[in-house]
């Protein structure tokens, strides 16, 4: 049986910027809130197409089964923090610039504006189609002796390992872009500070607290799925699916071998259908190993992100220590200058008392002596201040008060 060829790809570049148009034509959020409440979204179904359609958020709720404040979270306009939640129809992923609700069948995404959005469709796209045709060759390989045994993952996985994707390779990204500017303008200010140099390092301390901060956002709520089984059963959308269609087959077969009575009761059989499905998509625990090691795997990728960040924030650190010492050091030299500028101003001003005693207007006979008495005198008191003055300084670095 010959494998069936990828579905045809649509151009992603006019189905993003339909997207942007019809987003651009909406009005603005506080009048949209009270409005109907339709929006521009992104959809590409399971196999591997894409297109745009206009949709209510009513629509949207009874499509995904998704309440409307899960629906919140991914309002571009409200700023939450990442998060990844598992619901009984649908999957809620807001990792970074991915805003997207994951289905057994499709995904539906807004924010299509940005180009970070198309690349991640493009990754989606590609991922989905090849899965299909890996899906494909499984089914053939079973037939054939010499088939595979390769398990493909359910599309809801799929897509979530995209998201994960597409937003670990974001934070990387920036990750790698602040170390190169880092690290340099680093060693440029402990070689020289100066204010040029110590708005740079304060621009990149920002930066590094603001990735750090959201790294940090995507790793917790990683680990929090890791911890919590009931969380990551959620997520099987697929095999829930199945189970609920697999109970919705016996209840109709049921049902049939009493056909007389459903005349009478087909309300209330109808009302016991809907809770068996509730209580199958509830107590249904499948089991969680390849959804657990999908998601150890990007946890240790974007605990590896954290590590960097981390290294760089210690490196920063240690930078400030180090302008701290430097400083600390500027300052006891300019504090050991101003002790012996003030130590000379008070021998000077010393020598100035002597001067102005010889020049008060009293008789004494030093004044009527030979003018080489003069030249003494004004030698003796310079020579007796500077004498004060080294004996002073002499004194200060003897009891390590000074260090020159």
């Amino acid at each position: 049986m010959a494998s069936s060829p990828p579905p045809p790809e649509r151009p992603v570049e006019e189905e993003i910027g339909r997207a942007a148009m019809l987003q651009a034509q909406q009005p603005p959020p506080q009048q949209r809130r009270k409005g109907i409440g339709t929006r521009a979204w992104l959809i590409v179904s399971g196999s591997g197409e894409s297109h745009v359609e206009e949709i209510e958020k009513h629509c949207i709720m009874r499509r995904t089964g998704l309440p409307a404040r899960d629906l919140r979270v991914l309002d571009p306009v409200l700023s939450y923090p990442s998060s990844i939640l598992g619901r009984e129809r649908a999957i809620v992923v807001n990792l970074e610039h991915i805003k997207a609700v994951i289905t057994a069948r499709e995904v539906l995404m807004i924010n299509t504006n940005s180009p970070l959005v198309y690349q991640f469709v493009q990754d989606l796209r590609h991922r989905v189609s090849t899965s299909n045709c890996a899906s494909q060759q499984e089914v053939d390989g079973r037939t054939s002796p010499a088939g595979g045994h390769h398990k493909t993952l359910p599309f809801e996985f799929r897509a979530l390992e995209s998201c994960l994707e597409s937003a670990c390779r974001c934070l990387e990204s920036e990750t790698k872009t602040l170390e190169e500017e880092a690290y340099p303008a680093l060693d440029e200010l402990t070689s020289k500070i100066s204010t040029l140099n110590l708005d740079r390092v304060r621009q990149i301390k920002s930066r590094l607290v603001a990735i750090s901060g959201r790294v940090q956002k995507v790793r917790d709520e990683l680990e929090h799925l890791l911890d919590d089984d009931n969380d990551m059963a959620e997520m099987y959308l697929t095999e829930k699916l199945l189970a609920r269609s697999v109970d919705n087959a016996s209840i109709r077969e049921e049902v049939d071998n009493i056909a007389p009575e459903i005349d009478d009761k087909r309300a209330e059989d109808y009302n016991q259908e809907e809770e068996l499905d509730s209580v199958v998509l509830t107590s249904y625990k499948p089991t969680i190993e390849e959804l657990e090691m999908l998601l150890e795997a990007y946890f240790v990728q974007i605990d590896g992100i954290l590590q960097k960040l981390s290294d760089m924030n210690d490196y920063v650190d240690d930078t400030e220590d180090c302008i701290n010492i430097m400083l600390d050091d500027k300052q006891n030299q300019l504090l050991q200058m101003g002790v012996m500028l003030s130590t000379a101003n008070m021998i000077i001003n010393a020598g100035i008392v002597v001067v102005g005693l010889f020049g008060m207007n009293i008789e004494i006979s030093l004044f009527s002596a030979h003018y080489i008495k003069f030249w003494e005198t004004t030698i003796g008191t310079v020579g007796g201040c500077v004498a004060v003055y080294l004996i002073a300084v002499g004194w200060g670095m003897k009891r390590k008060l000074l260090a020159l």
